[in-house]
């Protein structure tokens, strides 16, 4: 024990140690780069798990995650003929996990891009010693995927689902997907990523992104999992000259969930676009947490989340830009709304902006509010039924965040399931 876990609570100790015997317990059959996955290890014990101590998670408490004792995933032979009709129904080629493992059966792999599965895909990108559901994961991690397209190719789109089947109450499972992608210059993906489950599991995934010079990747992000489920997912980007990331997510599902994405814009007029949506309900959580860095001149970002929540849901958004002393011509900007639905739902707002370039365009902005009563009544005097009118109203206030998303199959995804999770509040 050192210093750093001295100071946690006992709570949070035990929950750690509980992760690094069932490391310690399957080290030796573990697949992939053993070092990195001690590195990992090393980190994790150094750190532990974090704390609300800890100002990244200052918002977000982990002691429901902590609390439960999970066991490793069976191996995947369950039918999943159920769960797979609620994956989007899109001509794509595509690559399922099941439990955090790689489904051969399932999956339609793609002739546009390389792919390789069959062990963690550790890239460069991530810091296990900064982040600790990282360092988790990279101790941990058992599969996924690395992709690569070739410079100048267009892979068209690909379908990245994860399917939890998760365990019983009194046997949740854990799993640890390691994803790496890498767009050589000029090369262009779509990327949609659906997860997907029922049952009781912790989904930890890291995502390493690599996007060359002049390259575009589109990434959409539905995150659908079972309301028993705990979501943890951290992704790291990395853009080059010209290149552009141009990611939006959208989140529905788990007990607890947060997305935390660093974006780094490496080379000049380099663009990452990071829009968000959570639609929570109950007593759900959801984090959305997100570091961009501007590394390089003349490069643009910017960030639009949306909160709408109802019952005793409490939603989170963290964002910082970061403007290195070189990257002159930054356009920077960030804005987080919340919709609250019920007196009891919650909303923790942290826009933050750290320049060290003088000449610069930055900005961000927060705002909370409730639905109009005044668009609501008139609405209503127009012979619209109250559910119908809220909707109208709901989806006016989501749209900025969904309209400009190009992909024609991925928007029409991604705004059914608003309105599926919609029609589940009316019912």
């Amino acid at each position: 024990m050192n210093a750093v876990t001295q100071l946690q609570p006992a709570w949070l100790r035990d929950g750690a140690a509980a992760f690094v015997a069932r490391y310690e317990g399957l080290r030796d059959r573990l697949p992939g780069d053993a070092a990195a996955r001690d590195a990992g290890a090393a980190a994790f014990r150094a750190r532990g798990l974090p704390g609300v101590r800890d100002e990244a998670w200052h918002y977000t408490s982990l002691r429901p995650l902590v609390e439960t004792r999970f066991a490793e995933p069976l191996t995947p032979v369950a039918d999943c003929a159920a769960l797979m009709t609620r994956l989007p129904q899109i001509d794509a080629p595509r690559l399922v996990f099941v439990d955090g493992r790689f489904r051969d059966d399932l999956s339609v792999v793609p002739s546009g891009a390389s792919v390789r599965v069959g062990g963690p895909a550790y890239g460069a990108l991530a810091q296990p010693g900064r982040e600790p559901l990282v360092a988790l994961n990279t101790m941990l991690a058992e599969d996924g995927a690395a992709i690569e397209v070739a410079a100048g190719a267009d892979a068209g789109t690909l379908l990245l689902a994860s399917v939890g089947i998760g365990g019983s109450p009194d046997r949740p499972v854990a799993f640890h997907p390691r994803h790496a992608l890498n767009l050589g210059d000029s090369a262009r993906l779509t990327l949609i990523e659906v997860a997907i489950g029922e049952g009781a599991y912790l989904h930890n995934p890291v995502f390493e992104i690599t996007v060359g010079a002049a390259a575009t990747l589109t990434h959409l992000r539905l995150q659908d999992e079972s309301r028993a489920a705990f979501h943890i997912s951290t992704l790291y980007a990395d853009v080059a000259q010209r290149g552009s990331y141009d990611s939006f997510a959208l989140t529905l599902g788990a007990r607890l969930a947060r997305l935390e994405v660093h974006a780094r814009l490496a080379g000049r007029g380099a663009t990452a676009h990071l829009n968000a949506v959570q639609l929570l309900g109950g007593t759900q959580h959801g984090d959305f947490t997100t570091v961009v860095t501007h590394d390089a001149p003349s490069c643009i970002s910017r960030q639009t989340v949306k909160n709408v929540l109802t019952g005793r849901a409490r939603g989170v958004f963290q964002g910082k830009i970061e403007v290195a002393r070189d990257a002159q011509k930054t356009d920077g900007y960030q804005m987080n709304q919340a919709l609250l639905l019920s007196t009891e739902a919650e909303v923790d707002s942290k826009p933050q902006l750290e320049i060290y370039a003088d000449d610069v365009k930055c900005s961000h902005g927060a705002t909370v509010g409730e639905l109009d009563a005044e668009q609501l009544f008139y609405l209503r005097s127009r012979g619209i039924a109250e559910a119908d009118a809220r909707a109208m109203l709901v989806r006016a206030f989501l749209a900025d965040a969904l309209d400009p998303i190009a992909h024609e199959a991925g928007r029409v995804v991604l705004e059914s399931a608003v309105a599926q999770w919609w029609e589940r509040q009316a019912a």
